[in-house]
């Protein structure tokens, strides 16, 4: 084994995880997120369980239940949301919200949504549609 190739790894490793700060790292439970913008940040993607995250506008933008959906389904949102988001145009993260407002205020029934009304879903499947949501807005519905 070469030790200075090996030594040099290392360092690099530990430049990239160092925060830059003299402080410690925080612990998993101390870390809290900001918006550092109220117009460009994302709505919360966790709540404590049993809860809803309801944005300023009305928007259910996170719930504190499991995603229960099957594969197919949650494929079948994800895809539903990036096309409206394609076709919105813009950073498709703040897509997020105005696309959950528009398929929980909405009467008809689609992909987006499991082929239900929003309000016709558990908690777990209004959770998944969310989470489908915010895959469509990273690009990763596969």
């Amino acid at each position: 084994m070469r030790w200075p190739l090996l030594f040099a790894a290392v360092a690099v490793i530990a430049a990239g995880c160092s925060s830059g700060t003299d402080a410690p790292p925080a612990s998993s439970s101390e870390v809290t997120s900001t918006p550092t913008s109220s117009t460009a940040a994302a709505p919360p993607t966790s709540v404590a369980p049993g809860e809803v995250g309801v944005s300023p506008g009305g928007v259910t933008t996170a719930l504190g239940a499991p995603a229960e959906s099957t594969e197919d389904d949650y494929f079948q949102a994800c895809r539903a949301a990036k096309t409206w988001m394609d076709q919105q145009g813009g950073d498709p993260r703040s897509q997020i919200e105005p696309y959950l407002k528009t398929v929980q205020d909405a009467q008809s029934v689609g992909p987006g949504t499991f082929d239900k009304r929003w309000s016709e879903l558990s908690a777990g499947q209004q959770a998944a549609v969310i989470v489908a949501v915010e895959a469509a807005a990273d690009a990763l519905c596969g």
